[in-house]
């Protein structure tokens, strides 16, 4: 995710405050079905959700839902009361539940989006844009992480991308395809699809299948531009110690532009595929988005309030992935970017903790502190240690928390468990303190 967008996107995903508090039902699984039109810009769908209660047992499901229009709310196909205010649904249960119980609700709606789901009626595209519920009825914070199994029903002639690994594609009655994937468990910000008249370039790398999509280049031109891709699972796959978590990666560009990690997919625009044919060095924004597959994506912020743990990651590995290709002069341009940027905002009197003790109407310095101070931080931390003992510690981190979501202590202690060093005086000063940069 470029910062370009995030301002936007917090907006959206958090409507009431920026940390909302636990809910008394998780939602742990959606099985949502979605019907597009793109010639109208709108969807509807209908999305059952299995919700777990909490310790204090529960009596109410709460999900954001953006502006969409909620039409109906059931449970075992008996119609539940709802009511909806400030983009959030509420679904009164019957009886309270009890700590660890169950519970299946589908809700049916439709809408419009103006924002999450982004149409280019005269391209025949529709992708998703950052927030999930302004076309899925979700909880839409980054902890706790759900399951997904998406069906979408397009007209016949498009291909679709989706979360996760694609199950199914079948005809319809009435000239459309329905795709169906599911996703294991992940946060719902990143659930997302993408559709359009897209050609389709694939090679098989490390035992994942790379999809190429665009509907402005071919095959030859597809391959060309992501030329990187399998070097960039190569070293992300070293540099964590896990490897890539799904069946298939895809890259899509898309007609108007997007910068945006998905799961199982990024998204791109149409334009930055066209920059890499004329300058292939121009990797910064594709390594970026792919490294969040496995920082962003599988090792999660639990709150944004540790939103750096998945940007200022991602902008450090892209700088370090650089390094790779590029050697270290190309990365070590990158890293001075960001502690020029960073020391810009920092001697305008802006400097923040990179842990934000709120995170709900970001400033384009906020940006800066998030992105760019956070990568500048990792560069520090990895001269600090020295090479083995910073790559040693970070795969251990991953290792530890893929599938989960973090906080920037279980950062620290992880790294000073794996490599014996004391940070305190480092995490202090560089990631808890602000103004830290001076002599």
């Amino acid at each position: 995710m470029k910062p370009l967008y995030v301002a936007a996107f917090f907006a959206l995903a958090l409507p009431s405050s920026a940390q909302p508090a636990t809910p008394a039902l998780a939602v742990v699984d959606y099985d949502a079905r979605l019907k597009l039109d793109i010639a109208e810009t709108s969807v509807t769908g209908e999305v059952t959700v299995t919700a777990v209660a909490g310790a204090a047992g529960g009596d109410a499901l709460v999900l954001d839902c953006g502006e969409l229009t909620v039409d109906s709310a059931s449970r075992d196909g008996r119609a539940l009361p709802f009511s909806t205010a400030d983009h959030r649904v509420t679904v009164p249960l019957s009886a309270r539940l009890r700590a660890g119980q169950r519970v299946r609700v589908t809700l049916r709606y439709h809408g419009q989006p103006r924002r999450g789901l982004r149409f280019a009626k005269d391209r025949r595209q529709a992708y998703t844009v950052f927030s999930t519920s302004q076309w899925l009825p979700s909880a839409d914070a980054p902890d706790p992480k759900a399951g997904l199994r998406l069906a979408l029903t397009v007209p016949e002639g498009l291909h679709a991308v989706g979360s996760g690994n694609l199950v199914s594609r079948r005809a319809e009655p009435g000239g459309s395809v329905t795709f169906r994937w599911t996703q294991a468990p992940l946060s719902t910000y990143v659930f997302g699809f993408a559709v359009g008249p897209f050609r389709v370039a694939s090679e098989t790398h490390r035992g994942v299948r790379l999809d190429y999509l665009s509907a402005s280049h071919s095959d030859e031109e597809l391959r060309r531009i992501f030329v990187e891709t399998k070097g960039m699972l190569e070293f992300f796959e070293d540099r964590a110690g896990v490897r890539f978590p799904g069946k298939t990666y895809s890259q899509v560009l898309v007609a108007v532009n997007a910068e945006q990690e998905v799961g199982m997919f990024t998204l791109l625009g149409e334009s930055y595929g066209t920059k890499l044919l004329e300058d292939p060095t121009d990797l910064w924004l594709m390594a970026h988005e792919f490294a969040h597959q496995w920082w962003g994506n599988g090792v999660t912020c639990r709150d944004w309030n540790h939103f750096w743990l998945n940007e200022g990651m991602a902008t450090f590995l892209a700088d370090a992935y650089k390094e790779k290709r590029l050697g270290r002069e190309a990365y070590l341009k990158e890293i001075e970017s960001s502690r020029t940027r960073y020391e810009k905002v920092r001697d305008e009197g802006q400097d923040r903790a990179l842990v934000f003790p709120n995170w709900s109407k970001p400033t384009a310095n906020d940006r800066t502190i998030v992105y760019q101070k956070g990568a500048y931080v990792l560069h520090l931390l990895r001269e600090h240690l020295g090479e083995t003992r910073f790559w040693a510690g970070l795969r251990a981190y991953t290792r530890e928390y893929m599938g989960r979501s973090v906080t920037t202590p279980d950062f620290q202690k992880a790294m000073e468990k794996a490599t014996g060093a004391d940070l305190a005086d480092f995490f202090q000063r560089w990631v808890y303190g602000a103004s830290a940069g001076g002599a």
